[in-house]
């Protein structure tokens, strides 16, 4: 079996998975409604989520690393006065509003930023370690962590690798003697999404077709992805700077770049195209075109024949 046959099957598999995180067996697919039309029915839903329920944020005004279990989030009372004004803020008047385009529709999400982080923000398609839990909009959880997850964001859905880039990591991490681990200034807030940026019409066990969804989360780590092992980052295979990985393919072999290891098809495999083995392959262009050697099929130079 050749190199990219393994790597396209490889690629095949991995579009088998999706999510955060859709590794459940139960799987279920509805006929899609149009998206344009459903994001107006969910941007008003969570509107008047926000605009009906609020959080406790005197709890977090002192810096300090507080867990996603001490956001409490409850509904306005029947008289839709704000309770202690002084200990608690509506949700509408603290998120920040976000909006993006997402499979040629404009949907618009929402994001509790609690605290920043004071270390590295990941890009869209690093592996992360976070807590989190997710919740529907009538409160029900139905997934959450009890020790931190090592998610590769690739693999989970929209709204997560638009949210996550926006929050910082931890800036230490301490093992205590217990084994237990401890971060300090980490990533934390709460993501409110469109179903369109979430399961839309194929939800895991446990959501609803076109569930508008909640995560909580605490951000600690990130390690950036290299998922061909080319030398070039994964979120710097995103050519067109779309968010979407899986349609930039420079020879139109039907492997995305992120999972080729021959970009071009010259033959030469895009790692040894790093003629100056600086451990970057995207700044070495042999023939001055502007297009590095690993996009440029006309360029087959290896640092392996130079070598010889």
């Amino acid at each position: 079996m050749t190199i990219r046959t393994i790597f396209a099957f490889l690629f095949i598999a991995l579009l088998c998975f999706s999510s955060c995180r859709n590794d459940d067996d139960d799987f279920e697919l509805a006929p899609p409604r149009d998206r344009t039309a459903q994001q107006a029915r969910d941007k008003d839903s969570l509107l008047n989520y926000l605009n009906s329920h609020y959080y406790n944020a005197s709890t977090f005004a002192t810096p300090g690393n507080y867990s996603y279990q001490d956001i409490i989030i409850e509904e306005l009372p029947e008289d839709g006065v704000l309770p202690d004004p002084d200990d608690n803020t509506l949700l509408i008047d603290a998120v920040e509003i976000h909006v993006i385009t997402y499979l040629n529709v404009e949907y618009e999400f929402y994001v509790l930023k609690l605290n920043q982080g004071g270390g590295e923000q990941p890009n869209f398609t690093d592996d992360i370690t976070l807590n989190y839990e997710g919740s529907l909009l009538d409160g029900d959880v139905f997934d959450s962590t009890a020790n931190p997850a090592n998610l590769d964001l690739i693999n989970l859905i929209e709204g997560w690798r638009r949210v996550i880039p926006g929050f910082g990591t931890s800036v230490s991490v301490t093992e205590n003697p217990d084994g237990t681990v401890s971060y300090d200034n980490y990533g934390l807030g709460v993501m409110f999404l469109p179903s369109g940026l979430a399961y839309f019409n194929s939800p895991p066990f446990g959501i609803n077709f076109y569930d508008n969804l909640i995560f909580k989360f605490e951000l600690y780590r990130t390690q950036p992805n290299d998922h061909d092992e080319d030398l070039i980052p994964t979120h710097l295979e995103d050519l067109d700077s779309d968010y979407n990985i899986y349609k930039d393919d420079t020879d139109n072999d039907d492997v995305p770049n992120f999972f080729d290891p021959d970009d071009d098809n010259d033959g030469v495999l895009t790692k040894y195209e790093d003629l100056d083995n600086d451990g970057d392959p995207t700044n070495d262009d042999t023939d001055g075109d502007g297009v590095p050697n690993y996009l440029d099929a006309s360029t087959s130079i290896s640092n392996q024949d130079e070598e010889q």
